[in-house]
C-alpha cells in the first residue's frame, strides 16, 4: 500500500508537470518538482514514458519539453563526469565548486541551444585554462604546475590591456601553453577552441566583470547569478551535481561500443560521450588534411575547359551562403557563437570543394562537366550535403546512449536555411558518398537516414516539385495509371547514378508512352553516357520522368515494404498471409493515390493501410495496438501518429485522418479485400541491405602485387583515438595503427624483409609480371607466419602475403 501511494503521488505530480507545461503556467522548477516527489530524473523520465504508452495523451510541447530535459540531463552529466576526472589531474579540490557553476554559468549565457555536446566541452577547457592560470603554481599538478611556473603567476591576460580590446586581443604564446595542454589531453581543435575562447568565453567574462579581475571571483557571487538563470528557465539545477544529490543520480547503463560482434578480437574498452565527439570530429579532419576551403588546380583546370567559366559563380555562391549559414547558426545556437558557425562552414566548404573535385574525375567529357558546373542546384546540393556531414559529425549524437538526439541544427535545418528542396539534396546523396570513399559508416549511415527522411516525408510536402512532376507527367500522357511490369519489383535496386545522370538527363522518346510516373521504365540504350543527345535540366521546372523513376521509386517502395514487414512481424506473427494484401493496399495507393501523401508521412499510410486490411478480414486490431507497437520502431516519431493533416490548417490523430480522409478515398478498393476476388497482389520488393556497405571480400590492390585491401570487421570500435593495435588484432598478427606511435622498429624490419623476398620472387618469376597466379582466398582466422596486417585511419586492413 505504501508502494503504491508512493507511486500514485508521483504519478500525480507527474501530471502536475505536463499540465503546467501545456497551460504555460509553470509556477516551479524541474529541480523543485524532483525534490517533492523524491525521484530522480532518470526515473521521471520512466513514468512519463509509462504515462504515454498506458493513456497515450502526453501532447507535443510536453513531449518536446520532456525531450529538452532529457537531452540537457545526458549533455550535462556527460560533462560533469568529464569535470570530475578533469579537475582530478589539475588540482585539489580547492577551486572544483568555483569551475563547475563558472562553467554553468559561462554555458547557459552563450548558449541558447544547450545540446551542443562539442561548444560545450570547448567552453569547460576555457574555464579550465582560466582558472588555472589564476592559481598559484603550488595548487596545481603537473603538467600545469610547469606550465605556470615557468609563465610567472598571475600573468597578463590580453583582456587585462583594456576591457574594450580584450575580445579581439589574441592569447599570448605563454598564455596559450596551458589551453594547449588542455587540447592535446583531450584531443580538441586547439584552433576551435581558441575560437570559443577568444568569440565568446572572453566577452562573457567582460560581461560578468571578472575579465581583468586578478585571481578568482567569489565562489557565492557566482553562485547567485547562475540561480538567477536557473530560476528564470525553470529546469536543471545544475550545481547539485557537486553534492551527488539524488534527483541526478544516473542509472549505469552501458557506454559506446557496447559489445563485441567478433570473438577473435578482445572487447575494445568502452568510451565516453565526450570522447565519442571528439574522436569523429578528429575522423572528419583527417578526411580533410589535405583539402583547402578555395578551389584546388584541379578545380580550376576544370572550371577553366567550361564553355561558360563557373569560377566566379562558384566562389560568389560559396560566400553568399557562408553569410547565411553564419547569421542562421548564431540565431539557433547563440549570438555569441557566430564565428563558431563560420569556422564550421569553413570545413563544409573544404569537403564540398573535395568531393566536386572527385565527382568531375567520372564526368570525362568537357560538355558534360560544364553543364554540370553551372548547374545551381548541383552546388548547392553539394554544399548542403557537405554542411550536413558537418553538422552531424559535431553533433551530440553520442550523449544520449547512443540514440539520436533531435535538435535545432539537426536535418532538415540546413535546407531550410538555404533554401533547398529536400528532393534536390535527394538526387545528390547516393554520389556524394560514393565520390568520397573516405567517409566513416557512422558518416554514411548519418546520410542515408537523411535520404530515409526525404523519401517518408520531406519529398512529400506541398511545395516538393515532386507533386507538379508526377501532375504534368499525367496530362501529357493522359493515361490512367497502369501497374508496374511483373518482375519490377523482383529485380534488384541499381545504384549506378553518377552526378551527370542527376543533373544531365537524355532527352525523353516520344515513343514511350507512360502511364505512371512510378511505371516509368527507360530504355537501356537511352542511359546517360550512350544517348547522342543531352540537354542541361532544371530541377524545379523540367526534371525529367526518367529521373523521378530512378531515383525515388525504387527506393520509396523498399523503404514503405521493410517498416511495413517489421510492422507485421511485431503485431501479425498469427497471420503472415495478411502481410501481402496490405502491401498491396499500401502500394496501390502510393502509385495512383499518392495525393494522400501531400504533408503527410509514409508511415501514416503504412498504418492506415494495415488498420484497413485486418478490418475487413475480420482480425481484431485496435488503432491503438498500431501505434503501441509503431512506437517501438526506430525510426517512430509521436508526431507521426499524433498529428496528422486532416485539410488545410486543421491536424488530428491518425484514427481521425483514417475515418475523415483515407476510408473515404479508398473504401471501394478495401472492400475488394473482403471478397473471395481480392485485387491481384503486388510482388513484394526485391529488399537489398544498404548500396553504401564496403565490400567483405579482400581486393587486389593491382594486379603487379600481394597486397590486398580489406575492410575493417568493426570500425565503430575504431575508438579512444587511434586505437592499440594489440586490442584490435589477433595474437599472432603484426599490426600498425598509422596514426599513432609504432613502438619496435622490428615489426616494420620483419615486414620490410618480407616485401623484398616477395619482390625476389617475382623477379624470378616472369610469368608473374603478365598474368599474376591467382592466390588462394585469404582466411584471417588462422594462424600464419606471412600474414600482415596494417589497419589505417580510413578504416581499411592492408593485408600483405608473401607468396
Amino acid at each position: 500500500n505504501l508502494i503504491c501511494c508512493q507511486l500514485k503521488q508521483e504519478m500525480w505530480g507527474i501530471c502536475i508537470f505536463m499540465a503546467a507545461v501545456d497551460l504555460d503556467e509553470m509556477t516551479f522548477t524541474f529541480t523543485e518538482l524532483l525534490k517533492c516527489l523524491k525521484i530522480s530524473v532518470c526515473k521521471f523520465l520512466h513514468l512519463s514514458k509509462e504515462i504515454d504508452v498506458n493513456m497515450d495523451t502526453i501532447s507535443t510541447k510536453v513531449e518536446c519539453t520532456i525531450s529538452r530535459l532529457k537531452i540537457k540531463y545526458n549533455i550535462l552529466l556527460a560533462l560533469y563526469q568529464k569535470f570530475t576526472r578533469t579537475c582530478a589531474e589539475i588540482s585539489s579540490s580547492l577551486f572544483t565548486k568555483l569551475c563547475w557553476i563558472m562553467f554553468l554559468l559561462a554555458k547557459g549565457k552563450i548558449l541558447q541551444m544547450e545540446d551542443d555536446l562539442v561548444i560545450s566541452f570547448q567552453l569547460l577547457l576555457c574555464v579550465f585554462d582560466y582558472c588555472i592560470r589564476q592559481l598559484p603554481p603550488a595548487l596545481l599538478k603537473e603538467p600545469y604546475k610547469s606550465i605556470i611556473a615557468v609563465s610567472g603567476h598571475g600573468s597578463s591576460r590580453t583582456s587585462r590591456q583594456g576591457q574594450n580590446r580584450s575580445a579581439r586581443t589574441s592569447k599570448t604564446e605563454t598564455d596559450i601553453k596551458v589551453i594547449e595542454e588542455l587540447c592535446k589531453e583531450y584531443d580538441c581543435s586547439l584552433d576551435e577552441v581558441k575560437n570559443v575562447y577568444l568569440t565568446s568565453f572572453i566577452p562573457f567574462l567582460n560581461s560578468m566583470g571578472i575579465a581583468t579581475f586578478r585571481g578568482l571571483p567569489e565562489v557565492e557571487d557566482m553562485s547567485s547569478k547562475y540561480e538567477e538563470m536557473y530560476l528564470k528557465n525553470k529546469d536543471i539545477d545544475a550545481r547539485l551535481f557537486l553534492e551527488k544529490d539524488e534527483t541526478l543520480q544516473y542509472e549505469n547503463l552501458e557506454r559506446t561500443p557496447t559489445k563485441n560482434q567478433i570473438e577473435d578480437f578482445p572487447i575494445v574498452p568502452p568510451q565516453t560521450p565526450v570522447r565519442a565527439a571528439m574522436n569523429t570530429i578528429q575522423q572528419l579532419m583527417i578526411i580533410l588534411n589535405s583539402a583547402s576551403d578555395i578551389p584546388s588546380d584541379n578545380l580550376l583546370f576544370y572550371f577553366n575547359n567550361c564553355t561558360v567559366n563557373p569560377h566566379e559563380s562558384i566562389v560568389k555562391r560559396v560566400e553568399n551562403m557562408g553569410i547565411i549559414f553564419k547569421n542562421k547558426f548564431a540565431e539557433a545556437v547563440g549570438q555569441g557563437c557566430a564565428e563558431i558557425g563560420s569556422q564550421r562552414y569553413k570545413i563544409g566548404v573544404r569537403l564540398y570543394y573535395r568531393v566536386m573535385e572527385s565527382l568531375l574525375k567520372s564526368v570525362c567529357i568537357f560538355f558534360f562537366y560544364s553543364k554540370l558546373l553551372n548547374n545551381d542546384v548541383f552546388h548547392i546540393s553539394l554544399l548542403a550535403c557537405a554542411l550536413e556531414l558537418v553538422m552531424a559529425t559535431y553533433a551530440s549524437r553520442n550523449a544520449s546512449q547512443n540514440v539520436n538526439v533531435e535538435t535545432d541544427l539537426s536535418f532538415p535545418w540546413i535546407i531550410n536555411i538555404l533554401d533547398l528542396k529536400a528532393f534536390e539534396l535527394y538526387m545528390i546523396v547516393e554520389s556524394f558518398i560514393k565520390a568520397e570513399p573516405s567517409l566513416t559508416r557512422e558518416m554514411i549511415k548519418h546520410l542515408e537516414c537523411c535520404e530515409h527522411k526525404i523519401m517518408e516525408s520531406l519529398a512529400w510536402q506541398s511545395n516538393s516539385p515532386l507533386f507538379e512532376l508526377i501532375k504534368q507527367s499525367k496530362d501529357r500522357e493522359g493515361q490512367a495509371d497502369e501497374p508496374e511490369p511483373a518482375n519490377y519489383f523482383t529485380q534488384p535496386l541499381q545504384h549506378n547514378h553518377s552526378a551527370a545522370d542527376l543533373y544531365l538527363s537524355p532527352t525523353k522518346s516520344p515513343k514511350k508512352k507512360v502511364s505512371s510516373p512510378f511505371a516509368y521504365s527507360f530504355p537501356e540504350s537511352q542511359k546517360p553516357y550512350k544517348s547522342s543527345s543531352f540537354i542541361n535540366i532544371n530541377i524545379n521546372t523540367d526534371l525529367t520522368l526518367f529521373v523521378i523513376y530512378k531515383q525515388i521509386s525504387p527506393p520509396v517502395y523498399c523503404l514503405a515494404y521493410r517498416r511495413l514487414n517489421n510492422l507485421c512481424l511485431r503485431l501479425l506473427p498469427d497471420h503472415p498471409e495478411l502481410e501481402h494484401l496490405i502491401w498491396t493496399l499500401f502500394h496501390h495507393t502510393l502509385q495512383n493515390e499518392y495525393e494522400l501523401m501531400k504533408d503527410r508521412h509514409l508511415d501514416q499510410i503504412m498504418m492506415c493501410s494495415m488498420y484497413g486490411i485486418c478490418k475487413v478480414k475480420n482480425i481484431d486490431l485496435r488503432f491503438k495496438t498500431i501505434v503501441t507497437a509503431y512506437k517501438e520502431l526506430n525510426n517512430a516519431n509521436q508526431e507521426t501518429f499524433k498529428c496528422v493533416l486532416i485539410r488545410e490548417g486543421q491536424y488530428d490523430s491518425i484514427i481521425v485522418f483514417y475515418n475523415m480522409v483515407f476510408m473515404q478515398r479508398l473504401k471501394t478498393n478495401i472492400l475488394q479485400y473482403a471478397s473471395n476476388r481480392p485485387p491481384t497482389l503486388t510482388p513484394i520488393p526485391h529488399i537489398l541491405q544498404s548500396p553504401y556497405k564496403f565490400s567483405n571480400s579482400p581486393l587486389r590492390v593491382s594486379a603487379g602485387n600481394n597486397i590486398y585491401v580489406s575492410p575493417l570487421k568493426n570500425p565503430s570500435k575504431f575508438s579512444e583515438g587511434l586505437l592499440s593495435p594489440t586490442k584490435m588484432t589477433p595474437r599472432t598478427r603484426i599490426l600498425v595503427s598509422i596514426g599513432e606511435s609504432f613502438g619496435s622498429s622490428e615489426k616494420f624490419q620483419k615486414i620490410n624483409k618480407m616485401v623484398c623476398n616477395s619482390d625476389r620472387h617475382l623477379k624470378r618469376s616472369p610469368e608473374l609480371s603478365t598474368t599474376p597466379k591467382p592466390l588462394k582466398r585469404l582466411r584471417f582466422d588462422i594462424e600464419g607466419q606471412d600474414e600482415f596486417l596494417i589497419h589505417v585511419p580510413a578504416f581499411h586492413c592492408i593485408t600483405v602475403i608473401c607468396v
